[in-house]
């Protein structure tokens, strides 16, 4: 009777002490099911045309869905998504895709190839200016009407079949297409509620407004709430074609510049999952609570842009002789742990070998400012970096900075904007170096090297060489994939002999995860499908 009693007193203190504990973000989210994610920053917009960054892919990666997903826990591997099936022809340039008939839009609406069609004419538009229109390159002939160099669309090969049958003819041989078309910017956008809102090319209309029921899109979840600097929240879609196996009923991403204070908000129970990581801070959890700390490869590099339409950013010698003065390892070692030397621009791939060109070579450095006629340091102007106010990037700043005054004697300014501001310099060239960082929008290195071609919109240096170029052109002309790989090292080899962008390091995936959330598996690309998401109580 005596022993009974205890069990009870006890049970009923434990029970006080509980029902004492204030709950947190963290867990009425994990008996919600609302995943609350650090996404870094406010997003600029979820027009897919309209934008290019890694925090708004993670939002997109929830609203909308293309022809393919991702399966979440291979690498490479893809599921089928809007459609059925994606069949090649025999040389891989011909695809067809064949969409689920029950397909809907997240107002009920029918989803047909028809939405398809008008989304890859619409990212294609000129007037709308779509800084990752050539993503649809891959399409025989978008290129040229991208450019203007024909006004008709049929010329482009996509081509309706019927209402659930899409037909897509690339530029050359391409194997890897499925891996394509996971991208954002291959997804359809709702025909009807663009139009409703203005016309095909139309730049800033509000079909993506954040107000609930506004936005259409046929993700597996749709847009809630955004409360601009405090959060974006989407909830299930009940109208996606899965419905019934989506685990979790919203994700909520959190605009967290700072990642000390997205590091303490974990702490406290605010959210599930940080975007990064202080390196003093990864030290710490490796230490003392390693079952929260997440340490994966990550296929991106982190560079500086150069702006080489001014003076002497305009001289290859003085980009080579800036990225030869600086010391990788020792950026690496004090703030950014887990990354790699990059002595190139393509982090290494099963296949492809990057050309071994860049390292630390003080010597060197200055015997290349001196030939460009600025010797110690004299006659060189007051250049600035720009940042997108991270606390990480101001301390490799610093670093950089004092390396460039110590082996060169030279002095650069440092200068913080916003996210929407940063990117708009960037974009008008109006800056002399900025931090930047590409993070593989797809398994192989096309995805570093493309984006310095003329005129594409993540170009954002001036740097133009027709060599380069035309070796970039050659590869996709290319079936055998060995002799593609050493097309693309050759154009690489050129890139990094003229260094338009100073490579740092290739990156890693430092962040926190809360234990109870599942179905959270390492990915190279990082590019999560929240469907897959679950919470363990």
């Amino acid at each position: 009777m005596i022993f009974t009693t205890r069990i009870v007193c006890l049970l009923v203190a434990t029970l006080a002490l509980a029902a004492c504990r204030k709950e947190t973000n963290a867990d009425r989210g994990t008996r919600e099911g609302v995943f609350i994610v650090g996404n870094s920053n406010e997003p600029k917009g979820l027009d897919p045309h309209q934008v290019t960054g890694v925090l708004e892919s993670n939002i997109l990666r929830a609203l909308f869905e293309g022809l393919v997903t991702g399966d979440g826990e291979v690498d490479g591997q893809m599921n089928p998504g809007a459609a059925l099936r994606l069949e090649p022809d025999e040389t891989a340039t011909v695809w067809t895709a064949y969409l689920r008939p029950d397909g809907k839009w997240s107002d009920g609406a029918e989803l047909t190839a028809h939405d398809f069609a008008f989304a890859y004419e619409r990212i294609l538009s000129p007037k709308l200016a779509a800084k990752y229109a050539d993503m649809l390159y891959f399409l025989r002939g978008a290129e040229e009407f991208n450019k203007e160099k024909t006004k008709d669309f049929s010329t482009v090969g996509v081509e309706v079949i019927d209402k659930h049958t899409l037909r897509l003819t690339l530029r050359g041989p391409t194997p890897y297409f499925p891996q394509l078309l996971q991208h954002y910017t291959w997804a359809p956008v709702p025909r009807h509620a663009v139009l409703k809102a203005g016309k095909i090319d139309q730049i800033g209309t509000n079909w993506t407004k954040p107000k609930a029921g506004v936005m259409v899109s046929n993700g597996p979840f749709r847009l809630k709430s955004w409360r601009v600097n405090d959060h974006l929240e989407v909830e299930r879609n009940p109208h996606y074609w899965d419905a019934k196996n989506v685990s979790i009923n919203g994700v909520r991403f959190l605009p967290i510049s700072n990642s000390y204070t997205e590091s303490r908000m974990f702490r406290a129970g605010q959210l599930h999952a940080t975007y990064g990581l202080p390196p003093e801070m990864v030290k710490y959890f490796k230490a003392n609570e390693p079952k929260l700390l997440r340490q994966e490869p990550y296929v991106g590099v982190l560079f500086y842009r150069c702006n080489v339409t001014r003076k002497p950013l305009n001289d290859p010698r003085v980009r080579r002789a800036l990225s030869l003065a600086i010391d990788q390892q020792a950026i690496i070692d004090s703030v950014l742990p887990g990354y790699t030397k990059s002595y190139a621009m393509v982090p290494p791939m099963a296949g492809y070998h990057p050309p071994q060109v860049l390292k630390f070579d003080p010597a060197a450095a200055k015997a290349l400012m001196a030939e460009a006629g600025f010797a110690g340091g004299k006659g060189f102007p007051r250049l600035k970096i720009l940042l997108a106010s991270k606390e990480t990037a101001a301390t490799m700043a610093q670093a950089v900075q004092s390396m460039w005054r110590e082996h060169l004697g030279i002095e650069v300014e440092i200068e913080n904007k916003e996210w929407t501001a940063y990117l708009d310099a960037m974009q008008r060239l109006e800056y002399d170096f900025a931090a930047s960082g590409w993070i593989g929008d797809y398994l192989d290195p096309l995805t570093f090297l493309e984006m310095w071609m003329p005129g594409n919109g993540n170009n954002n240096t001036g740097w133009d060489n027709k060599e380069f170029a035309a070796l970039i052109e050659e590869s996709f002309k290319e079936a055998d994939a060995a002799a593609r790989f050493r097309t693309l090292e050759k154009a690489e080899k050129i890139l990094v002999d003229e260094v338009p962008a100073l490579p740092l390091a290739w990156y890693s995936r430092n962040y926190l995860l809360d234990p109870r959330v599942k179905g959270w598996s390492p990915l190279l690309l990082d590019n999560h499908p929240y469907q897959k998401v679950r919470f363990e109580r």
